[in-house]
This record gives structure tokens, sequence and C-alpha cells, in this order.
């Protein structure tokens, strides 16, 4: 219809606009970002080899990002503008999705939601990617409602590919099909219906399975992940209280019940999508530590839906006109949550800063200094901002990252760190703004070595990260 896709065109490019606003983030890179960063860097063999040791689980966008960079070049503009793009896509998928399953104040209201969601803000401006998943996934919704509406194998066949491209972006998407499940189980749909999903679902999930198993090698990278802690459980808790009390508000009334596709309600799609996903990573959680939001980000296109609706629900029982309820509830949410807006465009928004690190080590450094990094991850600093690093000499390094097809490079032992200190006068040392215990043997060596024969000059820190000057004792 016309006026849809009107809505979905002032929707989109709102949603463009949000995510090109303070895109750069005050020239800023996190720690994440920096690891796109530098393996996007390398040659496709080096990327392969690299994919062979660690994130292969991202490995196709690494290799989409490559191919970006190759055509538009290396800038923080390339590096965040597939999220924010697809961001915008997914909010052109949003909108007539509520539209048909709830009307047009629904499905424009939904759109809406979905581009303030401050969730969604912070992935639409990060080189990762979370948001491309979250495209996959509205895709996919969308095409599930398509099918079931009017079922061809063509339909089922782009739904699978959605599911399956979602997949191979972060395999944790496939706990969509969950919500999908029970979506099913509410609408009802024929059996032959129900067979032709399940036969898809199973489809993707089998062609993604090389990935999931060839990931299980790797698992040691999300290590770091700790196990679910109050303060997540309590904001999961929240986010799902407010779904419920959204659909709620939405449900219809008996004299004007919202139009469906066979059995499919708006609320049969996006309260299974809200709960379901982030509920099942929580409970593999409590064995397996593996929650972070990121990998269900998704989720949050039930709580956009759910808002649409809500609104269309508080209009029909307001009595009064739908586009004056959505103007006034989204005003509110925007007013309200600018602040956040705001700090998420800024350069302390995220964990850490590689590029304010490196311009702090630029400042200085002197000719024959070495370099040290506690942990040794954190040289992602150097390998982002090489200029800034010049004239220093990484002193525990004995293999590149190209050569030893890691992301960080490899480091020689104690023993060797211990000599080639032995060699300088001066040494920066690039460590996190509150650092952790040392992690292994070679951290706590490189402290050993630094609080027996060197003595701290000056400190900085900022951004998440902190730079010392040491000076060899005399």
């Amino acid at each position: 219809m016309p006026g849809t896709r009107l809505d979905t065109l002032c929707v989109s490019a709102l949603t463009l606009g949000l995510g090109l606003w303070g895109i750069t983030r005050e020239d800023s890179m996190w720690r994440d970002e920096a690891a796109t960063w530098e393996a996007v860097h390398k040659t496709v063999p080096q990327l392969v080899r690299l994919l062979g040791h660690i994130d292969i689980v991202h490995g196709l966008y690494y290799l989409f990002l490559h191919g970006l960079f190759q055509v538009f070049g290396d800038s923080l503009l390339t590096l965040r503008l597939p999220s924010v793009l697809a961001t915008a896509c997914t909010a052109a998928v949003i909108v007539p999705l509520g539209s048909r399953l709830a009307g047009r104040c629904a499905g424009v209201a939904a759109g809406l939601a979905f581009a303030l969601l401050p969730v969604v803000q912070q992935y639409a401006q990060e080189g990762r990617p979370y948001a491309l998943v979250l495209l996959c996934a509205a895709l996919a919704s969308r095409l599930l409602v398509a099918a079931v509406g009017s079922p061809t194998a063509g339909r089922w066949a782009a739904y699978g590919a959605a599911v399956l491209t979602a997949a191979l972006l972060n395999w944790f998407s496939l706990l969509v099909l969950s919500a999908h499940a029970v979506t099913l189980a509410l609408a009802g749909p024929p059996r032959s219906t129900v067979r032709r999903w399940a036969l898809t679902a199973c489809a993707a999930v089998l062609c993604a399975s090389p990935l999931i198993v060839a990931s299980q090698a790797q698992a040691g990278q999300i290590a770091w992940i700790p196990p679910v802690r109050t303060s997540a459980l309590l904001s999961l808790f929240l986010t799902l209280l407010a779904g419920v009390l959204l659909a709620w508000i939405a449900r219809p009334r008996p004299a004007r019940r919202a139009a469906h596709d066979a059995g499919i309600t708006l609320t049969a799609l996006a309260l299974p999508l809200l709960v379901l996903p982030p509920l099942l990573l929580v409970v593999v959680s409590m064995r397996h530590p593996v929650y972070q939001t990121r990998y269900v980000l998704f989720s949050c296109l039930g709580l956009a839906l759910l808002v649409g609706a809500a609104c269309r629900g508080l209009a029909e029982r307001t009595r009064t006109a739908p586009r004056r309820v959505v103007a006034a509830v989204l005003t509110l949410a925007f007013v309200g949550l600018l602040p956040v807006q705001i700090s998420l465009r800024g350069a302390g928004s995220r964990v850490d800063d590689v590029l304010f690190t490196a311009r702090d080590v630029a400042a200085v450094r002197e000719p024959g200094d070495a370099v040290l990094y506690i942990p040794a991850a954190r040289r992602d600093t150097a390998l982002v901002s090489p200029a800034a690093f010049t004239g220093v000499r990484d002193v525990a390094l004995v293999q590149g990252p190209n050569a030893s097809g890691t992301l960080y490079g490899r480091e020689g032992s104690p023993r060797q760190i211990a000599e080639a200190m032995r060699t300088v006068d001066r040494v920066i040392v690039v460590t996190d703004d509150h650092a952790s215990p040392p992690a292994n043997v070679r951290e706590k060596a490189k402290q050993r070595i630094l609080a027996d024969h060197f003595v701290r000059c000056s400190e900085s820190s900022g951004h998440g990260r902190r730079v010392t000057v040491y000076r060899r004792r005399p």
C-alpha cells in the first residue's frame, strides 16, 4: 500500500539518520572493533589462517568487510556503515510487518520504537556483525508470516536462507527458531505448514552445523564471559515484564480483532521473540557462561513490535487518534532517552578506546623506548595505530600476527622477555585502567621484572586504558 511504503521510507530515513549521527564516536574505537580492524586488513589467505585459530564464528563478516575495505578504503565510516545500513533496513522490515499484523499505527510505532531503542543505536554504530544478524532475524520473521499466510517453496527457501545467513554471522541466532516454533504453536496453522517449517529449520541448522562444530575448538576465546550476574538477571526480568505488560495493553478488543495471517497475531510473533532467546541463553549460561546481550540482540525486535501493538491498543481504548498516541509516546521516549543517545556517541560509551591510548603513547615515546603490553591483547593499540609506535620496540613479541596466524602475535617465554628488557632503559607499559590479576606466568613475569628492575616515571589513563612509563633503576 502507498501509505505503508511512505511510512517505511520515513522510518528508515530516521533510523539511518540516527545511525549516521556521530558515527565516528569522537574518533574512538573499542577493543572488539579493533579485532575487526586487524582481521579485515589481512589478505584472504592470512585471514583464512587466522580463522583456523580464532574468531571462526565471525569469518563471514570479516570476509564481507575485507571486501568493503578493498573497495572503499579503511576508515571508521567504512567500518561502521554496514551496521548503520543494516539497522535502517531492519526498520524497513519492521514497519510493514507490524502494519500487516496489527494495522498501520502499530507498524509505524514499532518502527519508530525500534529506531529509538538504546541497544539498537549502540550496535548500529559498531564494526561487529550483530546489526546484520538483527536484519536477518527480522527478514526471517517477516518471511515466516508470509510463508504461513501463503505457503510457497520460494518463501520457505527465502526463510531458510535468512535463518542460515544469520547463523553464519553468529550461530546463537538459531535461538530465533525457538521463538518461531512457539509462534506457530500459538497460530495453529495446518500440519503441512508446520512440517515445511520444521524441514526448513532443520536444513538451516544442518548447514550451519560445520561452523558450530568448528567453533567449539575455539571455545576458549569466550572463557572470559562471567557467570550471569544478578544485575543482568534483573535487567532481563524487567525487560520481559515490560514485554508482558505491553502485550496486555495490546490485547485486541472483542469487537475489533487485529488483522492477522493464518492465525499469526503480532503478539504471538513478538512475545516469544522477546522472551525465549535471552531466556534460553541464560539457562545455558547456568552451566556454561555464554550470556551476552549482543548475542541475542535480535530479541529487541519483539520489544519494538510490542510497543507498536500497545500504541494501537492504547489508541483504541482511549478513543484517541492513533497518530496522536504514536506522536506522544515516541516524543516522550525520544526526549527521555536523549541523554543516553548522546552518551552512546561519545568516546567513553564503550569499555575502552584503543585510539585514545595510541595518542597517549605517541605523546610520551622517545627514540629507543621499549613497549610492553599487559595483557598481550592490548597490543591491538599498536596494530590499529602503528604510526603512534614509530621507533618503539616491542620487547615481548617474537612472531608477528601475520606470521603466527593470530590476532596479536606470539610472545616469547618469560626468560626471553626478561633478557630483552635488560637491554632497554625505558619501557612504556600499556594495560587496562583497572588491571586484573595476571592471567598466566608470562604476565606475572612482566610485572615482576618491572617491579624488580624499573621505577615508574609517569602515568596517564583514560577511556579504559593506562599508559605508564618506567625507567631502569640506577
